[in-house]
């Protein structure tokens, strides 16, 4: 089996195919622009397999794009290559709009062609496969949960990019009858996420003694779902999911922010105590919340346990402790990753916000 990653080199992206690699047969081609979030590194180990192929593509890039597809010829496409992060959409959403939606435009159609192209035997095999965000269906109250037929109510220019995208996808199955699955996921972590999300900040300002920051009062609510489960319910989605259906993929790991930071700072005072009296927790700083911050996120996974027996392997401490020692180990990497432009500033500032600074 040939399958195409777009965003093979970002934090799912290359978990994904770091398995697909190491555990199944199949040849893996990563599509992958190279942002500032992507990182090659993080491919390190299935880099001398032979059944890895990397090019350097943009999504937005339809003429590259067909190419690909016509030159590998896969059996599926699993699209991860997003820009993700809500407080950089806030400060520059173009850039969100422009590879969220116009590039899942961009690989729907060149997939289309090539799927209506295909012999009977290979339409019917193929799929196209969105992998999206629990996002896209806005913010919830203290109960409730996330299912798949909750309506989509999103409030970042993230989120709307992403909702754009999954009608897309949902809109090229219905019209043309290309084979898609969706599956919307609740927040990852784990090893190599890019230092900009809240668990990676909060490891690397603790390291270095810095503030940490919470926005607002640290209330906010998120279902957190480790990268290595998720990715395998990819996997399973992929090989057992029904065509034109949506799975939700949680971790049933709801924490607030401050829960979450706390979390932490005590699990690095046991793996790496501080030299002197204090305590990581004394570096939590409160600051400003982000514009329009969704309260709380939380994910009903009932159906893809129920239809595909899937189940996280990881609960909330299992994958915390691994994710810190895993930072622990990796200097090098995280080094490396924040060698570029971003040097771990506050983003999502609105207008005022920023005048003011």
């Amino acid at each position: 089996m040939r399958i195409i990653v777009t965003g093979g080199a970002g934090f799912i992206g290359s978990e994904l195919i770091r398995q697909l690699v190491r555990e199944t047969p199949w040849h893996v081609v990563n599509v992958d622009k190279l942002t500032y979030a992507g990182n090659t590194a993080s491919l390190a180990e299935v880099l001398p397999s032979e059944r890895y192929e990397f090019e350097k593509v943009d999504i937005c890039d339809a003429v590259q794009i067909r190419r690909l597809i016509h030159n590998y010829k896969p059996q599926a496409i699993l699209h991860l290559a997003a820009e993700s992060h809500v407080d950089r959409s806030i400060d520059g959403p173009a850039t969100f709009i422009e590879t969220n939606i116009v590039g899942t435009y961009t690989l729907l159609e060149a997939t289309r062609k090539y799927w209506s192209e295909l012999d009977n035997h290979e339409r019917n095999r193929f799929r196209f496969q969105h992998i999206s965000t629990d996002e896209v269906y806005g913010s919830l109250g203290e109960t409730g949960l996330f299912a798949e037929t909750t309506p989509y109510s999103p409030n970042s220019p993230y989120s709307a990019s992403k909702a754009s995208s999954d009608h897309l996808v949902r809109a090229w199955h219905h019209t043309y009858g290309l084979p898609v699955l969706i599956t919307n996921c609740s927040n990852n972590y784990g090893p190599y996420q890019y230092p900009e999300k809240l668990i990676p900040v909060i490891i690397e300002n603790a390291l270095k003694r810095k503030p940490i920051p919470v926005y607002g009062q640290g209330s906010n609510v998120r279902d957190w779902l480790y990268v290595a489960d998720h990715a395998r319910a990819l996997r399973l989605v992929l090989e057992k999911g029904a065509v034109g259906e949506t799975y939700n993929v949680g971790g049933q790991n709801e924490r607030t922010n401050l829960q979450v930071v706390h979390t932490i700072c005590d699990c690095l005072e046991k793996l790496r105590p501080c030299a002197s009296n204090n305590s990581y927790r004394d570096l939590i700083t409160f600051v400003k919340d982000r514009p329009g911050h969704d309260q709380r996120y939380a994910i009903d996974a009932s159906k893809i346990k129920r239809e595909l027996g899937w189940r996280p392997l990881e609960d909330f401490a299992s994958g915390i402790r691994k994710t810190v020692q895993w930072y622990l180990e990796n200097r090098a990497w995280c080094e490396t990753a924040l060698a570029g432009k971003y040097q771990g500033e506050r983003l999502g500032l609105d207008i005022t916000d920023r005048k003011a600074g």
